[in-house]
């Protein structure tokens, strides 16, 4: 059974609910799933799991949250090696580049970068149903 980190950081809510979604579809696919604060989460545990779903809203300037998640990614990406990577977050303006610019870094840094998934505050239907299929994914 493959075992999934679910890393997150949330301001409003909307990031950890679509923690929460991603790490239902793990489980349903079949994987065992932790839901992990980004706070709670570094290079050290990497090894302890066969893939990740990295979450984090859009903040300031089109950017990752930078006191805490920021470091954190910073420090795991160059520790992913091959492993399955997801990446997922909201926001509420704007068109989604911190995705793209964070996808973009991911790249640079060799990390498998499977697929992601954005939502507009708070997941509707569809979001939530791409949440769990993202989290299926890496099952």
């Amino acid at each position: 059974m493959s075992k999934i980190a679910v890393v997150y950081w949330s301001g409003t809510g909307n990031t950890e609910a679509m923690a929460n979604l991603v790490a239902e579809g793990t489980t349903s696919a079949g994987a065992e799933a932790e839901v992990i604060p980004c706070a709670d989460f570094s290079a050290g545990r990497a090894a302890d799991y066969d893939a990740f779903a990295f979450g984090c809203p859009a903040m300031g300037s089109e950017e990752l949250e930078y006191d805490e998640f920021q470091p954190m990614w910073d420090e795991v990406k160059e520790t992913l090696g091959d492993k399955k990577v997801v990446l997922f977050g909201s926001y509420s303006w704007a068109e989604g580049e911190w995705m793209d610019n964070w996808k973009a870094d991911a790249d640079e840094a060799g990390v498998n970068v499977v697929d992601s998934v954005i939502c507009y505050d708070a997941p509707d239907d569809e979001g939530e149903a791409a949440c769990r299929a993202l989290g299926a994914e890496l099952a």
